[in-house]
C-alpha cells in the first residue's frame, strides 16, 4: 500500500542511510489512525556509525569561526520560516495538531530558538571573562564545546523540541545524534536537510530512528559527551542514570503537574482564558499545563459559569481547517491512558463532572470524513469540586483534563502549601490584579517556569526549566547555551618567580 510520506531511514554523514535497518514500524495519523509512513529502525552498528560520523565532523565544526556558524544557523532559520507552512502540514499529519496551532508555533517558535543562538554566538556570546588578581596576576576563562551530544526529543512538539536541542549545541560547537519520538518522527529528516541546505557540514546534524532500546543505546555510547531529553519522569529517571554512569552532562526536560492559581481579586474572564489555555491548548499535550486549577470559594460558580461558555469555543473537526483549534490525542496507547483517567475521577475519586467525559465526542458522527471515526479523539473534560487526594490531581495526565480545586479566599498559605505538595515543579502560574501580591506568591512556589497573568508563552529569550523531579537544568536563554558548553579557568602569572615554601632557609 502507498503511503503519504516516504520511509524514514538514518541521517548520518550528510546523507540518508539506506541500509542501516533491519526492521521498522509506521507512524499513525492521530487524526484518522490511518498510517503515514514507514519508519527504518537505525541498528546498533548504524548509530555507532552515526556517532563516528559525529565524533569525527566535530574539530572542524568547533574549530569554526564564531561568525561563520551563526551565518549557516541564521542561514536555517531563514528556511525553516520560508517552508513554514510546508512542515506545518507535516506536524499536523504526525500529531493530530490543528494546522492553526502548528503554522503559528512549532515552526516558528524552532526558527526563533535557532536564531537567537545564532545571533548570541555571533556576537560574542561565547567569549570568557578575564578577572586581575593583582598587578602581575590574571585569570581568563574561556567556553569550549562538549564533542558528541545526543539529543532525545518528545512526541508533542517534534520539530519544535528537535531545535532547543540542536540549535544550541550547533552554536555552540558541538555536533549531535538526535533521535526522534517514535510516535512522532516525520519531521527528522527535513530539518537534516534544512541544516545540510544551509551550508551545516555532513556529520554535525545526525538521525537515528527507534524507541526506547535506540535511545539507551545512544545514550550508553562511551564518545556521548551530553545527554539532552525532553520525556516522561520514569524515561528520564533511567536516561538520566544511564548518563551518570559515564560522568555525561545531561539536560533533563520531564514532566509537570502545574498549579494555575486564581487569586480571589483576579478578572475572571482573563482567569477562565488562562485557565483554559492551561489545559486545552494543544488538547491539553503540553508539559507546562496548569491541570490544578485552585480557584477561591467567593467566585468558583461565577468562574465555573464562564467556563461552561468558553468551552464552547473549543472546536474539534478537521485539523487542516483554519478555524479548528483542538485535535485528537498523538496515539492510540495515549489516548486509552487519558480515557483511563477521566474514568478514574468519575468512578473511583468522585470528582464531580463539569462538562465533558469519557464518551466519544457527539460531532464525530456528523463529520464528512469518516476515518474521523477512528481517530484518536476525546471531549474537552472538567472535574470540579476536586480534593489533593485525587489521582487526577497527582497523576500528570498530558490531556484535556482539568481539576477545580477550591480554596478559602483568605488562606494564602494554606493554598501555597497545597500547590507545592507534589513531587513535581516544572511551571505555576497566577492570576490576579494585585502585583505584589503576585510577586509575594510566585516567590514562594516551587517551580522552574513561571507566569502572571498569562499562561504559555516560552519565548527564546526566557530561560525553562524544571524544579524537584521535573528535570535538570535548562534550555533557552542565556542559560541555554552555557548547558551546551565547559568552561576551562586558566591563571597567570607574571611575576617572574614562582611561589614555593621549598626555599631554601
Amino acid at each position: 500500500m502507498s503511503l503519504p510520506y516516504p520511509p524514514r531511514f538514518a541521517y548520518y554523514d550528510g546523507k540518508v542511510q539506506s541500509a542501516t535497518s533491519t526492521s521498522s514500524f509506521q507512524t499513525i495519523d492521530p487524526a484518522t489512525a490511518k498510517p503515514l509512513a514507514n519508519i527504518h529502525t537505525t541498528t546498533q552498528n548504524a548509530i555507532v556509525s552515526a556517532v563516528a560520523c559525529a565524533q569525527k565532523a566535530f574539530p572542524s565544526w568547533s574549530a569554526t569561526p564564531h561568525i561563520e556558524r551563526a551565518r549557516i544557523l541564521q542561514k536555517a532559520a531563514a528556511i525553516l520560516r520560508a517552508r513554514n507552512d510546508e512542515l506545518a502540514k507535516v506536524e499536523t499529519h504526525d500529531t493530530g495538531k490543528a494546522f492553526s496551532e502548528t503554522s503559528t508555533v512549532d515552526i516558528v517558535t524552532g526558527a526563533d530558538v535557532l536564531e537567537y543562538f545564532a545571533n548570541m554566538v555571533g556576537g560574542g556570546g561565547l567569549n570568557g571573562e578575564t578577572i586581575q588578581l593583582r598587578p602581575n596576576a590574571w585569570v581568563y576563562t574561556t567556553k569550549n564545546a562538549l564533542g558528541v551530544c545526543a539529543g532525545i526529543g518528545a512526541w508533542n512538539y517534534p520539530i519544535q523540541i528537535a531545535l532547543w536541542k540542536s540549535a544550541p549545541c550547533l552554536a555552540a560547537g558541538n555536533t549531535m545524534v538526535y533521535k526522534p519520538s517514535e510516535f512522532t518522527p516525520l519531521h527528522a529528516n527535513l530539518l537534516a536537510e534544512i541544516y545540510a541546505e544551509a551550508g551545516v557540514p555532513p556529520g554535525v546534524f545526525n538521525v537515528v530512528y527507534g524507541g526506547g532500546e535506540v535511545g539507551a543505546y545512544l545514550t550508553q555510547h562511551p564518545d556521548i559527551a551530553k545527554v539532552s531529553f525532553t520525556g516522561q519522569v520514569s524515561t528520564g529517571q533511567k536516561v538520566a542514570g544511564s548518563a551518570a554512569g559515564g560522568m555525561k552532562y545531561v539536560t533533563m526536560e520531564l514532566g509537570g503537574k502545574s498549579a494555575c492559581i486564581i487569586l480571589p481579586d483576579a478578572d475572571i474572564d482573563q482567569a477562565v482564558d488562562g485557565a483554559m489555555m492551561a489545559n486545552f491548548f494543544s488538547t491539553g499535550q503540553v508539559c507546562t499545563n496548569g491541570t490544578r486549577v485552585f480557584v477561591p470559594q467567593s467566585i468558583k460558580s461565577a468562574f465555573e459559569q464562564k467556563l461552561l461558555e468558553k468551552v464552547k469555543h473549543i472546536r474539534a473537526g478537521d485539523v487542516s481547517d483554519p478555524n479548528t483549534n483542538f485535535g485528537p490525542l498523538v496515539s492510540k496507547p495515549h489516548y486509552e491512558k487519558v480515557l483511563s483517567y477521566i474514568k478514574h475521577g468519575i468512578e473511583v475519586d468522585k470528582a464531580k463532572l463539569l462538562c465533558g467525559g469519557p464518551e466519544k465526542p457527539v460531532w464525530l458522527a456528523s463529520h464528512s470524513n469518516n476515518d474521523y471515526q477512528n481517530g484518536y479523539w476525546v471531549t474537552p473534560t472538567i472535574f470540579t469540586d476536586c480534593n489533593d487526594n485525587m489521582r487526577i490531581v497527582q497523576e500528570e495526565i498530558f490531556g484535556p483534563v482539568m481539576s477545580v480545586l477550591p480554596y478559602a479566599d483568605n488562606d494564602i498559605p494554606a493554598l501555597i502549601a497545597r500547590a507545592n505538595n507534589t513531587k513535581l515543579g516544572l511551571a505555576a502560574g497566577v492570576f490576579t490584579k494585585d502585583l505584589n501580591l503576585a510577586h509575594q506568591v510566585i516567590a514562594q512556589l516551587e517551580a522552574g517556569i513561571t507566569w502572571v497573568n498569562t499562561w504559555g508563552e516560552s519565548p527564546a529569550e526566557m530561560s525553562v526549566g524544571g524544579w524537584k523531579m521535573s528535570g535538570v537544568g535548562v534550555e533557552n536563554g542565556r542559560k541555554g547555551l552555557e548547558a551546551w558548553v565547559k568552561n576551562k579557568s586558566t591563571l597567570v602569572d607574571m611575576a617572574g618567580e614562582v611561589p614555593t615554601v621549598f626555599a631554601k632557609l
